[in-house]
């Protein structure tokens, strides 16, 4: 019996009657090889072959997984306690994309803030039915990869889908068998096995007919769930991997081997994983039939599907339901079904205790210690109770201990280690797992979300001095900061939850639940580190990839503080804050909720810029009886019910909000929004400054916003509204604003092309009133006609007020791509007369003229020249884009010479000027007693223009103070007539040479003037300048000996030798430079941190680190 029993356990049964018939008649024994073919013919029927034996066998695996896998246990569920699987199941959103992106926060809050803007790009998703659909080219995957982060839903979903192939639900004419392998058991497997022995692992016993089943792989499925949890390398070479479903190897071999389609290549895989194992996945899988799917969730409609499910009792899930709903912490956490179901047991059992809902707390630590408080009252034996409270310690500690080890698993041993020699099975899920012929216990927090509370409680609970030290990973909490900024992905929501459990009244219950105590160290540390560190050391942001989407600076520090829910607190660890920046991100209503506690405790916050953003809002519907008659919702822009900054502007009317700079600039706003922002400028004493501009409001939306505006207690006086869909129809709206507002200055009505002759005579209207207190209005690209041309003169000779007046526009090469902002504002001779009328008005008190690419002719550059002068209040004048021309630079210089002449800033780029108009222009130099700015970017003048140039800037009368000669052709031998300049100048202080081709010999020559004595300049620019290692050899000596030159921008490949020898300069006492501009790029790590070395020796030197591709684009101006 021995030899039997051998041949059965290796080969089973069928395969052991194989063998033996095989060996019979090789001995030649065929009687009796015949006779026990006879014998399985009989045990088979008359008509049963391997394929058929495989298919009987079917039904009965069919009715073992519908056994094993229609119930599920919740958490907190005790003895006895199950739930149906499809009872509570609710269909969760998967998508076929695949998330290109190495790491992805797996924690519940990062995956709410993102979740409403992921639902909103995938309109279409796909269920577990279609996951092996075919693709366009008509190609079906192999291989699945199921992604999700923590507690979304993935493991559930595995289970659904046995339970639906064994009810005949799904799959059915594509797999014959399905099988379920759990990676949380795999790790703990220590002996070799084969394919085959995973699959008896999901058969009632060991005589399934796996040799039968092993011939069709093609009717094979193999979930595996939770690739994440693996600890194999999967390094494997292709020479190690095995092709044979029965031979025995080590796990990693045989999980490799099915990966790469080496063993049962034809059979088809779900791989379910979190998304920070993808890249170590895509390693693995060599196979190019292979789909990625995302389980984003719940969708809206779906959270009120869960809450009627796990109630039962209609009435309690509508008013739980409602309840949630109009919190906007608990709705957004519910897009995570782990969240979700926390949230329903907590209220059930508030429900059945007849307590009133609004206890609940509206963060998510108040959440989870409900559902800890819970947990303890359905286990009310005091015995129970009393091993929780010994056990508290040990659990966080383990939970710590883990968390710094990035581990979930935990053998006895680890248990023990931390003082738990009875787990609580209440925190802890006891896995028993196979491990040879005998089994093996192990232990895990019920979720990892459960071990970084855990963690976090770790920290706050008072450690007690005689307590036995273990070795353990555990580090001090300035460490768990620190490595946070690093490693976001696994260790934010601790910190989140050591935030939240350092509430008051929490701790305060907590230790009287607990009988805990808390440390009273800790807080007021915690408070210390805060404001002591920089916020950019507390999250290491700048570490970060330079991705729009994900370049937000503030939101996670926000939620931390958030979760603390104390004022005091809040307000002393936000002392330091006086700006925000967010840009390129969705706030959804959770971030609108931190964004406003954070605005209305940060009592210093005196700017919030949020650029290119969108406010997520929800139509609140009235709630309807039963999940199917509840309407999806939807975002929306245009509805006047979403005023998507309400939460805002709520924290803007705060009494402790002091803000002065608002800028909402492009943020998809609509009219409605200005209802509310009209509400801020009744009441708020501080905010003088509001960019609107890119946002769709509409004429009634601007009524709005006048209401405020003419409020007696408005005290805005900067208005930023270009492009923002205005007509004449609510001209009259902002002509009394004009009349009647005391602190408005300045407002932008720039890219409207619908104000028409009306609009603009409106707008004179108010201007022209003697109590209009307008200083400067920006009227660029809005189609101005003659007529309106002519209500602007009449304000410049009444106004006693304006003293700006813009009516640029900037030409675009295809005016259909971008009709927003169509500038065509052509000033004719007839218009330039009208105008320069106002302009020469004795009463005109005009200092600054913008009138950039206004297609000006010889004829309007005349009279422009008279208004020069005769105009005494005139100072700036701006004719970029223009095509003067030295002829129209001639009549200019007419006007510039005149000794009444006022003109301190002229801006003449890209105006076709040549080296003859310099010769116009070096006059100018030599007798203007104003002239201190002038600007000549673009236009080609050569070297032999500069050198014109030179003539009046060596003058001694020469009173010009910043020169722009950007990418105007300028070559090494204009810098030999540009470094007398820098020698001889009085005046000079600033010169701007980037873009032109100096070169090394270019930068030696203007290295004479810039190291003599008495060069003034203070600020040069010589970016992209073709300078190398050999420009910079000349320049160092120039950082030590100069005593004016503080700024230098030198962006563009230096070479590191060349850097190397300004840092050594740099750190030179002498050395006055207090800004040094370089490119990123061009610099390695080591250069890097040469740079920093020199920062630490001039604490007062910036060094700005460009990237490359920001180019000439970058915003530096001299």
């Amino acid at each position: 019996m021995k030899l039997v029993d051998l041949l059965c356990e290796y080969y089973k049964e069928h395969g052991a009657v194989n063998v033996a018939i095989s060996v019979l008649e090789k001995i030649s024994l065929r009687d009796s090889a015949d006779k026990l073919k006879e014998a399985r013919k009989k045990a088979l029927g008359p008509q049963q072959t391997p394929e058929t034996s495989a298919n009987a066998y079917r039904e009965t695996y069919r009715k073992h997984i519908q056994n094993k896998y229609s119930a599920i246990k919740d958490m907190n569920a005790r003895l006895g306690e199950n739930v149906k699987l499809n009872s509570r199941y609710t269909k969760l959103i998967i998508v076929n994309e695949h998330r290109h992106k190495k790491q992805r926060e797996h924690e519940i809050m990062a995956l709410g803030r993102k979740h409403a803007e992921i639902m909103a790009e995938h309109a279409s998703p796909i269920t577990i039915a279609n996951l092996f659909d075919s693709d366009k080219d008509g190609q079906s995957p192999q291989i699945v990869v199921l992604q999700g982060a923590a507690g979304i839903g993935k493991t559930l979903t595995a289970r659904k889908i046995m339970l639906d192939w064994a009810n005949e639900e799904l799959y059915q004419s594509r797999f014959d068998y399905v099988f379920y392998i759990n990676c949380r058991e795999i790790n703990l497997v220590s002996e070799q096995g084969s394919v085959e022995d995973l699959i008896l692992k999901n058969c009632p016993g060991q005589n399934a007919p796996t040799k039968e089943i092993l011939m069709n792989p093609e009717k094979l499925l193999f979930i595996i769930d939770g690739f994440d949890e693996l600890r194999f390398s999967f390094n494997q070479p292709t020479g190690n991997l095995c092709s044979d479903p029965c031979k025995k190897q080590p796990v990693e071999i045989i999980l490799s081997s099915l990966f790469r389609k080496e063993v049962l290549h034809k059979s088809y895989l779900i791989i379910t994983t979190r998304p920070i194992a993808l890249e170590k996945l895509g390693q693995c899988l060599k196979d190019e039939r292979c789909a990625y799917a995302e389980i984003l969730g719940f969708s809206e409609n779906e959270r009120k599907e869960y809450f009627y499910k796990f109630f039962g009792n209609e009435e309690q899930a509508r008013k739980a339901f409602n309840f949630v709903k109009d919190n906007e912490m608990l709705f957004t956490m519910c897009f995570v079904p782990i969240a979700c179901w926390i949230i329903c047991t907590v209220l059930k059992q508030q429900m059945e205790a007849g307590e009133d809902l609004a206890r609940t707390s509206d963060t998510i630590t108040g959440v989870y210690v409900l559902y800890l408080f819970s947990l303890l009252e359905g286990h009310s034996s005091n015995s129970e109770k009393q091993q929780v409270q010994d056990n508290l310690k040990g659990l966080c500690s383990l939970a710590a201990d883990g968390l710094w080890r990035q581990k979930i698993l935990f053998e006895e041993e680890d248990v023990k280690k931390h003082g738990l020699d009875k787990p609580n099975s209440l925190f802890l899920n006891e896995n028993m797992f196979q491990k040879g012929i005998f089994c093996e216990r192990v232990y895990s927090f019920i979720h990892l979300s459960f071990q970084e509370f855990f963690a976090a409680l770790f920290y706050v609970l008072e450690k007690e001095e005689t307590a036995k030290k273990s070795e353990t990973a555990i580090q001090p909490v300035e460490k768990l900061f620190e490595k946070c900024g690093k490693s976001r992905n696994y260790l934010m929501l601790t910190v989140r939850f050591l935030f939240g459990l350092l509430n008051k009244k929490r701790m305060e219950n907590m230790e009287k639940k607990l009988s805990c105590k808390f440390s009273p160290k800790i807080k007021n540390n915690l408070l210390t580190w805060v404001k002591e560190k920089p916020f950019s050391s507390l999250f290491n942001y700048d570490k970060l990839p330079s991705d729009k989407e994900e370049m937000i600076f503030y939101l996670d520090y926000f939620y931390c503080l958030y979760e603390i829910q104390e004022t005091e607190f809040m307000q002393s660890a936000m002392n330091h804050f006086t700006e925000l920046k967010f840009t390129h991100h969705t706030f959804t209503k959770m971030d609108q909720i931190v964004l406003q506690f954070c605005i209305k405790n940060c009592c210093n916050l005196e700017s919030v810029y949020i650029e290119k953003c969108r406010f997520l809002t929800e139509d609140q519907n009235e709630d309807s009886p039963g999940p199917c008659k509840w309407p999806l919702r939807v975002t929306h822009w245009q509805d006047p019910k979403h005023a998507g900054v309400r939460l805002l502007c709520e924290g803007l009317k705060h009494p402790n909000c002091k803000l002065q700079t608002l800028d909402l600039w492009k943020c998809r706003l609509t009219g409605a929004c200005c209802g509310d922002l009209a509400a801020v400028l009744r009441t708020s004493q501080s905010l003088t400054v509001l960019n609107l501009a890119g946002n769709k409001l509409g004429d009634a939306g601007v009524r709005l916003l006048c209401e405020g505006l003419k409020h007696p207690h408005c005290k805005l006086q900067k208005l930023e509204m270009w492009s923002c869909g205005v007509t004449d129809a609510c001209c009259a709206d902002l002509a009394v604003v004009f009349r009647t507002s005391q602190s408005l200055t300045e407002l932008n009505l720039g890219a409207h092309y619908s104000l028409g002759d009306v609009g603009v005579q409106l707008l004179c209207e108010g201007l022209k009133h003697p109590n209009c207190k307008l200083q400067i209005l920006r009227l660029w690209s809005c189609r101005l006609t003659d007529a309106s041309y002519g209500d602007l003169a009449a304000v410049l000779s009444t106004s006693q007020s304006l003293t700006e007046l813009d009516l640029s526009h900037n030409k675009l090469a295809s005016v259909s791509k971008v009709p927003q902002v169509l500038f065509d504002n052509k000033l004719g001779d007839a218009r330039v007369q009208q105008l320069c009328e106002g302009l020469k008005h004795p009463n005109c008190k005009l200092q600054k003229l913008e009138l950039r690419d206004c297609g000006l002719t010889d004829t309007g550059f005349g009279d422009l020249a008279a208004v020069f002068r005769t105009n005494q209040s005139l100072t700036e004048m701006d004719l970029g884009g223009n095509k003067l021309g030295d002829a129209g630079v001639r009549l200019l210089c007419e006007g510039l010479k005149h000794p009444n002449c006022k003109l301190q800033k002229l801006d003449l780029r890209s105006c076709g000027v040549t080296a003859a108009g310099c010769g116009d222009l070096a006059p100018v130099l030599r007798t203007s007693q104003s002239l201190t700015e002038l600007h000549l970017r673009g236009n080609n003048l050569g070297d032999a223009g500069v050198r014109l140039l030179c003539k009046g800037l060596t003058h001694p009368n020469c009173k010009l103070q910043r020169l722009d000669l950007r990418s105007c052709g300028v070559t090494a031998a204009g810098c030999g007539d540009l470094a007398p300049v820098l020698r001889t100048s009085q005046s000079l202080t600033e010169l701007n040479l980037r873009g032109n081709n100096l070169g090394d010999a270019g930068v030696r020559l203007l290295c004479k003037g810039l190291a003599h004595p008495n060069c003034k300049l203070q600020r040069l620019d010589l970016g992209y300048c073709g300078i190398t290692a050999a420009g910079c050899g000349d320049l160092a000596p120039v950082l030590r000996a100069s005593h004016n030159l503080t700024e230098l921008n030198l962006w563009g490949k230096l070479g590191e030798a060349g850097v190397r020898l300004l840092c050594k300069r740099l750190k030179h006492p002498n050395c006055k430079l207090q800004k040094l501009h370089l490119t990123k790029g061009y610099l390695s790590e080591e250069m890097r941190a040469e740079l920093d070395a020199v920062k630490d020796t001039k604490p007062d030197l910036v060094i700005e680190l460009l990237d490359w591709w920001a180019g000439a684009t970058a915003p530096m101006q001299l």
